[in-house]
């Protein structure tokens, strides 16, 4: 729709060829807080909405070493933890490094 902008906000969703997925509850503000990130660097990601799911919420903390707090993220099958993770690597400048490899 705006995707001119995208140059100019810094956004270049064209470079994004990860696999990410989410594990989220839907008022969940940390789940929020990491979808709107992602989105902002224009990741089409997979959510999985395990609110009230306790075999979903397994299978995450499972994928998640035990964790069993939402958001859980995965990028490229590899577990980068919660929203403060995820904001961390951001900051860190290594968020677009994992976004922009390709899925082995």
């Amino acid at each position: 729709m705006l995707n001119f902008l995208n140059p100019l906000l810094g956004r270049h969703p064209e470079r994004i060829k990860a696999n990410v997925e989410i594990y989220t509850w839907q008022t969940c503000p940390y789940c929020i807080r990491a979808k709107m990130l992602l989105w902002w660097k224009g990741v089409n990601f997979t959510e999985y909405k395990i609110d009230g799911n306790n075999i979903a919420r397994d299978k995450m903390a499972e994928r998640a070493n035990g964790r069993r707090t939402v958001p859980q993220i995965f990028v490229n099958q590899q577990h980068i933890g919660g929203c403060d993770d995820l904001y961390n690597l951001d900051s860190q400048n290594r968020l677009d490094t994992l976004l922009n490899q390709q899925p082995l």
